[in-house]
């Protein structure tokens, strides 16, 4: 059996210690935090077929959330839902995008359907807002991104109800930072040295130390997200939620009339904004989202786009949102050109994966199936 070490355990590492495993190889896993914190699970849990570009993209996307379906399956924790997602419309031109895209030839494939105001609210009662339509995506889905990772590795480690654990060739090392990575071996902050065939490097947005040669000159860049949580909401949110901002963001709304929506609220456009609201198991939700691109990211959060947030939110519920019981910032590692993410094999044996940017829990399973496969049998 050959050896994998895995550098990084945010859901593109964890994916690939999953597809690595069940294509038989052993894996060693580690991870600079005891338990991951990063943007992997500081996100909306989102899997999110409905804004994926046209062609490679979204056929992607269509395979990770066919193997979220089956992971669900052997791992529960993970928390997938297959709930779908409501993109509103308040403005007649949104409605325009909204038709526009129905009219190409993937919107079966993606599952749409543009429904009027009445029937918006017959899939998802909670949104009792101004709404003129939404476009219904049945293949959009939803985990729990602070639940998925160690579910996904007490699975991948044998460990049972009890807290049994039999080997299963895997094991993790968390709180471990990789201060040397060659094709054979990741040697840790302890000393200890993890001797592998294949060494795989998913870091993140951590390119700083070793992790910086092997990005050397790569197209990637960090970006910066602000988002908050709620009280629970009271009641079941059926779908997931975007406004009409996210037309403005998402590849697939890509048609002409696009260039006709009026400007963009100000403080929208200057923080790269748009509505997401999904609701985790609790009842809570997670709402957001700003971007920031331009370095050194400010390390406090900001309540002026929060106030639109919860503006935005509150014209699309038809309420103020419940009260905010936590807010933080994330930042993930997002391609500058059009790749989908940035995989390249260094040197033979040693291999980096990273890139996806706010995509990363949607396609992280069909990236990983798609590395192993570059990578062939142990």
């Amino acid at each position: 059996m050959g050896r994998m070490v895995i550098v990084g355990a945010g859901i593109l590492g964890t994916m690939h210690a999953l597809a690595a495993r069940q294509d038989g190889w052993e894996v060693v896993h580690l991870d600079r935090d005891l338990e991951p914190r990063s943007a992997s699970v500081r996100n909306f849990g989102l899997v999110w077929v409905s804004g994926r570009a046209a062609g490679s993209e979204l056929r992607l996307a269509l395979r990770a959330r066919a193997r979220w379906q089956e992971i669900a399956i052997s791992v529960p924790g993970v928390g997938f839902r297959p709930d779908g997602s409501m993109t509103v419309a308040q403005l007649p031109e949104e409605v325009a995008v909204l038709e526009q895209v129905m009219a190409r030839g993937d919107a079966d494939e993606r599952g749409f359907e543009l429904l009027d105001s009445d029937a918006v609210r017959v899939i998802n009662p909670a949104l009792r807002g101004d709404l003129l339509a939404g476009l219904y995506c049945r293949t959009d889905a939803v985990v729990e991104p602070r639940h998925a990772l160690p579910a996904l590795r007490a699975w991948l480690s044998g460990e049972t109800a009890r807290g049994d654990k039999s080997p299963k060739g895997y094991v993790f090392h968390g709180g471990r930072t990789a201060h040397a990575i060659g094709a054979d071996a990741v040697v840790d902050e302890t000393g200890e040295r993890h001797a592998g065939d294949v060494v795989v490097v998913c870091p993140g947005a951590e390119h700083q130390g070793p992790i910086a040669e092997l990005l050397h000159l790569a197209p990637v860049r960090p970006v910066q997200l602000q988002m908050l949580q709620t009280a629970p909401l009271g009641e079941r949110l059926t779908t997931s939620v975007a406004d009409g901002d996210s037309l403005r963001y998402y590849p697939a709304y890509a048609v002409p009339a696009l260039a006709d929506l009026p400007p963009q609220d100000p403080v929208a456009a200057e923080h790269h904004m748009q509505l997401l609201i999904s609701q985790r198991a609790d009842g809570q939700l997670t709402v957001g989202d700003t971007h920031a691109y331009d370095e050194p990211f400010d390390f406090a959060t900001s309540a002026i786009p929060e106030a639109h947030l919860q503006a935005r939110a509150a014209s699309v519920l038809g309420r103020p949102l419940p009260p905010i019981v936590r807010r933080w910032t994330g930042v993930y590692s997002q391609c500058r050109d059009e790749s989908i993410c940035h995989r390249q094999q260094v040197e033979p044996g040693l291999w980096i994966v990273t890139g996806p940017g706010g995509r990363g829990m949607t396609l992280s399973p069909a990236i990983a199936e798609e590395t192993l496969q570059k990578i062939g049998p142990p």
